[in-house]
Parts: C-alpha cells; sequence; structure tokens
C-alpha cells in the first residue's frame, strides 16, 4: 500500500483521543539515512550523521513531542555482516533494539535497488513476529517518479517474499522535508495508550558526555573517512565549569581525547602544523554550544589505543 493516500486524523481527532507514547527504530543498511530521518522528525540534531557508514554507535533517542503523543526514536548502528569483535557487539545492540520496540521502520533508499545488505536484514525482520514494520523510502528528492514507483513495487515484492507484512510503504525526503509529518502521524497510532515518558523538553535522553563526544567524532571523520572511516573513538574525560567566572558569562572546559588505532593516523588526524585538529575543534565546538546553550573551551587530546576495534579491554573502556 502507497501511504501517500493515507492520512490518519492528527488534526480532526476528538479531544478525548487517549495519548499515546512508545519507542520505534529505524533500522536499514548504513548510510539508509535514518539518523537524518530521526533528526528530521525530531527537528534539532541529536543523531551523529555523516556520508560515512558505521557512524552511529550509541541508540541515541530522539523525541518527538506531540500533544497527543510521545513518540521515541531509538537509533541503532546499521546491522551488517560483522568482520571484528565490535561488529559483533554493534549488531547484539542492534537485535535487542529491535525485538523491545513498538515499531520499526525499515529505511531503504529510494536512490539505490534493493541489494543483498537490504535482504540480510529484512530477513533478521521476518524472524520478529511482535514489532508491526513499517518500509520507509528515503532520500525520495534525489530520483524521478518513475524510479520511486519502482522501488515502491520491489520493497511490496521483498515484503511478499519473505513473508513480512508492512504495516505501511511510506517515501520520504529527510533533506527536503518531504512527508517527514506524514511518517510521524503514521507511526504514532502503532504506539500503546499511556502518559508521556519523558519531560516536555527533552529531546533526546543520551547522556551529555556521549553526545558531545559524538559530535567532535563527527567533525574528526570530516575530510578523512576515506583514510580512517572506523579507526576513531572519542571519549570525553571531564566536563568542569570554569571557576572564577561571573555568572553571566559562564564557561565550561570540556577536555576530550580522540583515540586512533595506529601510530601513524595521528598524523592525518593532527594535520600540518595541527590545522586539521584545529578545525575539528572549532567546527565540534559550535555544535556543542548549541546543543548546551553555553559557551565552552574545548581541549582535544589525540591518543594511539592499539587496535582498539577487536580488544575487549579496550572496548569496554570507550565505552562499547
Amino acid at each position: 500500500m502507497n501511504a501517500m493516500s493515507v492520512r490518519t486524523q492528527s488534526s480532526e481527532q476528538p479531544a478525548e483521543a487517549a495519548h499515546r507514547a512508545g519507542f520505534a527504530c529505524f533500522v536499514g543498511r548504513p548510510n539508509a539515512g535514518k539518523s537524518t530521518l530521526t533528526n528530521a522528525l525530531v527537528g534539532q540534531k541529536v543523531a551523529i550523521t555523516a556520508n560515512q557508514p558505521q557512524t552511529t554507535r550509541h541508540t541515541v533517542r530522539g523525541i518527538v513531542h506531540r500533544p497527543d503523543a510521545q513518540l521515541i526514536l531509538v537509533d541503532t548502528p546499521g546491522l551488517h555482516k560483522p568482520r571484528t569483535l565490535l561488529g559483533e557487539r554493534l549488531n547484539d545492540v542492534v537485535r535487542t533494539t529491535w525485538a523491545e520496540v513498538d515499531v520499526i521502520g525499515f529505511c531503504l533508499p529510494a536512490n539505490e535497488k534493493i541489494g543483498p545488505g537490504d535482504r540480510f536484514i529484512a530477513k533478521e525482520l521476518a524472524g520478529i513476529r511482535k514489532s508491526p514494520k513499517v518500509a520507509i523510502v528515503t532520500k525520495t528528492d534525489l530520483v524521478d517518479s518513475k524510479t520511486l514507483a519502482e522501488q515502491l513495487i520491489a520493497i511490496d515484492q521483498l515484503g511478499k517474499e519473505l513473508g513480512i507484512e508492512w504495516a505501511q510503504i511510506v517515501p520520504v525526503s529527510a533533506t527536503a522535508n518531504k512527508q517527514v509529518d506524514l511518517l510521524a502521524d503514521l507511526l504514532i497510532p502503532m504506539l500503546p495508550e499511556g502518559p508521556a515518558l519523558y519531560p516536555e523538553g527533552d529531546l533526546t535522553d543520551e547522556p551529555e558526555q556521549v553526545m558531545i563526544a559524538e559530535l567532535i567524532r563527527e567533525a574528526a571523520l570530516e575530510g578523512v573517512r576515506d583514510e580512517l572511516p572506523h579507526s576513531i573513538a572519542v571519549v570525553v574525560e571531564e566536563m568542569l565549569p570554569r571557576e572564577d567566572r561571573p555568572a553571566d558569562k559562564p564557561l565550561l572546559d570540556i577536555h576530550a581525547n580522540v583515540y586512533i588505532e595506529r601510530p601513524s593516523q595521528k598524523g592525518i588526524i593532527i594535520g600540518p602544523k595541527g590545522k586539521r585538529l584545529k578545525e575539528v575543534g572549532i567546527k565540534s565546538r559550535k555544535h556543542i554550544e548549541a546543543l548546551l546553550g553555553t559557551p565552552v573551551f574545548l581541549d582535544l587530546h589525540v591518543k594511539v589505543a592499539k587496535d582498539w576495534q577487536r580488544d575487549p579491554k579496550q572496548l569496554r573502556r570507550l565505552g562499547f
């Protein structure tokens, strides 16, 4: 069914309609547009988005507040065939999350034909009986209507083939903000009735330090993705308000370490005469200040944690 023709009664709902609250998660192979969609729905940057697959490491929740509902978005890492211990742990996180949410949105980009990665995920989805599944065709701004129609038919077929009954098939463009609200309208009726689970102002329950680390990591990945796609981890060591500051001019000192796997990668991150690291600091500081609403002094250090992706002790220390 093409959800473009489906409208739920969001505006003309009777006043006594029950409040709904629950969890949805977006799944899809890496780079299918999950994080961008989360940000578009929440209306603020909460999940890390980068043009490099595998950048979401933590379960970042974005929260959509409506008068009649609260939709909590759980953004899982992309499910993929694991090559390292980190990969296996990420896949376990994904499966656990799927089993616990009220609705699953399967993101498939409109501009790429359904491939083995999509089938791999769809087969896993077919095994999850409880949660309703919505197929979300992302990046529709990148294709013409004929290509989009072909993709909708292909997704319908994929469901039939694997025994998945799509609750909806919804085309959206997060970057052009097309049908994003409609998607929320369609997901909300699938949530259980109940009171709001988070206070009105909350956009995410991710600890601030983790979000700050993700913003630094995103800035550090820019420009070096081809050379170091997965080798960067960031840990915020401490956040302290600067002492002796007047109340109307606070300053937050943030000390963070950027970890790489090999000494040879250090030069790539730092850049000639420290230029790259300085740019990373300037860029991430802007985003951190916007997130926290306070001026920040950011102190960044690059350290080597040898082969951290394969070492259980290092993984634990770096928060995985």
